[in-house]
């Protein structure tokens, strides 16, 4: 029997029609269960050496256009390569340390190209393409990063309302806002004078529908004055899942700032219920595959296998959902190919079986790399969002209190004035932890990839990594709990 197509009332409209063809292609890529039983197949070598022609040879000339992106290229392959547990060799990562460094901008961040303008975007993909290719000492990237002027450029960037250009001479956008403050706490810059007013002005781009826009009205006095919030401000567009993302992960960032701020006025605040309604709506119904789309009334698109599928994670961090008490000693056991292995899971708030199936049935490009969704072709953005996105789908990544602790007590106390709220900021990032056992794998374990990270988007190892030096801290051993046995499970 067919999935249902998408309910319509009556009116067809060009997005209807669309619609209605997006779901007859989606629906050929469902495999007839009478005509195979082969488990879908994550085709990581295909993958990897779509990867390793866009390293080594080159990117194609179609995307010439994206010269100012040159950053972005380069972290969407090299952290696709970690995700599908590929480590690349001594050579080609001093080749892409030695090209990241031909970005930095003279005057501090990094810029889309050599001798470009610094910028927001183009500072996060850099600092996180180090974060896995780069190391300490001579050529190795991570000293040779400007952080004084990197302070100054982010500091020259800030408004008066909390929000801050994405560059000198350009617009907001809280896409922006999430880099700036990603990389800000990863090496160890983060400030309170830095992020005065950001959760404010993140809260007023949360839109009726519950996602978030990429920024909000500024609000004016009528003799023409900025007021600053909790001045009403609307936001500026829709609720999409990209700028949603940037925005929960930005509000989780800045927790521990938000738990030691004292003024008179109210904490800022976010509708984290009708942001979950929105979220869990975006997953597409059956005969979408149950992919994600970003935004009402668009259609499914692979890159929001991360975007949405992500975000999920980040609400966990704030109360909301998760699988179970993953500190608890109650440890699942690890799932496996084949029929039955999802009857006792709980897929949470959204469903994880069926955001794998869109990936492994239509994500994937028969020649390599990944896409939106067929007939398109592959992409270098698609490619890491959808393995990204695949990733956060089989695995339960959450804020384990177990791991703050064993943080907190490593923690070796310096004299920077800020040490405390260092310590606090340093063990919030890294108490990200894995559920022992908990991971379940659409096709089994050969299409198992390495987890991520839901607020960097890199691998938890290489998010640790770069931390730990720039914060001059030993990061505590794991301490995994073992599995229990099959008859104790039973029991």
């Amino acid at each position: 029997m067919e999935p249902r197509p998408t309910p319509i009332d009556g009116f067809p409209t060009p997005t209807s029609k669309t619609q209605a063809e997006t779901e007859a292609v989606l629906i050929k890529h469902i495999p007839d269960p009478a005509s195979t039983s082969a488990p879908p197949a994550l085709l990581k070598n295909a993958h990897m050496q779509f990867l390793v022609r866009n390293l080594i040879q080159g990117f194609p000339t179609r995307y010439i256009s994206q010269d100012a992106s040159q950053p972005w290229l380069l972290f969407w392959t090299v952290q696709a390569f970690s995700v599908l547990q590929v480590g690349l060799d001594p050579g080609n990562k001093q080749r892409v340390i030695d090209k990241i460094m031909t970005w930095q901008h003279p005057d501090g961040g990094f810029g889309g190209g050599p001798g470009q303008a610094a910028h927001l975007l183009a500072t996060y993909a850099s600092v996180c393409a180090l974060a896995i290719v780069g190391k300490p000492g001579p050529k190795g990237g991570w000293d040779q990063i400007d952080r004084e002027k990197l302070y100054n450029f982010f500091m020259s960037l800030k408004q008066k309302d909390g929000s801050f250009l994405v560059a000198h001479h350009s617009e907001v956008d809280v896409r922006g806002i999430y880099c700036l403050l990603t990389v800000a706490t990863l090496l160890d810059i983060i400030t309170p004078e830095l992020i005065e007013g950001t959760a404010s002005f993140i809260a007023s781009c949360q839109t009726y529908e519950g996602g978030f826009a990429s920024a909000s009205h500024p609000f004016y006095s009528h003799g023409g004055t900025l007021l600053p919030p909790p001045a009403p401000r609307p936001a500026l567009g829709e609720a999409h899942g990209g700028y949603t993302f940037c925005c929960l992960a930005s509000w989780v960032l800045l927790q521990p700032y938000l738990a030691e701020a004292s003024t008179p006025e109210p904490p800022p605040q976010i509708d984290l219920k009708n942001l979950l309604r929105w979220l869990v709506n975006m997953q597409g119904i059956e005969i979408e595959l149950g992919g994600f789309k970003g935004r009402t009334n668009k259609l499914v698109d692979g890159c929001y296998s991360w975007w949405c599928g992500g975000a999920f994670a980040l609400l966990e961090a704030l109360g909301v959902g998760g699988i179970q008490n993953a500190d608890s000693e109650e440890v699942p056991i690890d799932s496996g190919p084949g029929a039955g292995v999802w009857d006792d899971v709980d897929d949470g708030l959204f469903n994880r079986q069926a955001l794998q199936e869109y990936i492994l049935y239509a994500g994937q490009h028969p020649s390599g790399g990944l896409r939106d969704k067929p007939p398109k072709n592959a992409d270098a953005y698609h490619t890491l969002y959808c393995l990204s996105g695949l990733s956060s789908a089989q695995h339960h990544v959450f804020p384990s209190s177990v791991r703050r602790q064993q943080l907190f007590d490593a923690w070796k106390t310096t004299d920077n004035p800020q040490d405390g709220l260092r310590k606090k900021v340093f063990g919030e990032i890294l108490s990200w932890a894995e559920e022992e056992g908990s991971s379940h794998i659409v096709g089994g374990k050969e299409n198992r990839l390495n987890a991520t990270h839901p607020l960097t988007n890199l691998t938890i190892t290489h998010t640790e990594g770069i931390a730990s030096h720039f914060y001059g801290q030993k990061v505590p051993p794991r301490v995994l709990r073992a599995k229990p046995t099959a008859d104790a499970s039973a029991a």
